[in-house]
């Protein structure tokens, strides 16, 4: 069975993912912009995968899977360009 996600919550600058094997963890918020610079509001407003393992935000237009968190990966949309 995979882990997924049963909850989240914030505070000013992570995102604390509840996960169904009882662990919790924490993510800068810096790792995904658009969730940096919503309103705390906005970042409440999500809704989690049927198999709980996608987080959404409709308002954002951000996707997150709990796969890539537990994988350390952030936001790959906003990665600086790498010199040739």
């Amino acid at each position: 069975m995979s882990t997924s996600a049963k909850a989240l919550h914030f505070d000013d600058h992570t995102m604390w993912v509840d996960l169904t094997d009882g662990r919790t963890i924490g993510i800068p918020l810096a790792w995904f912009p658009r969730l940096l610079h919503a309103t705390a509001e906005q970042r409440q407003h999500y809704r989690l995968s049927v198999s709980g393992n996608g987080l959404h935000w409709e308002e954002l237009d951000e996707d997150i899977s709990v796969e890539g968190l537990l994988a350390g990966r952030g936001d790959l949309t906003h990665r600086p360009l790498q010199a040739a």
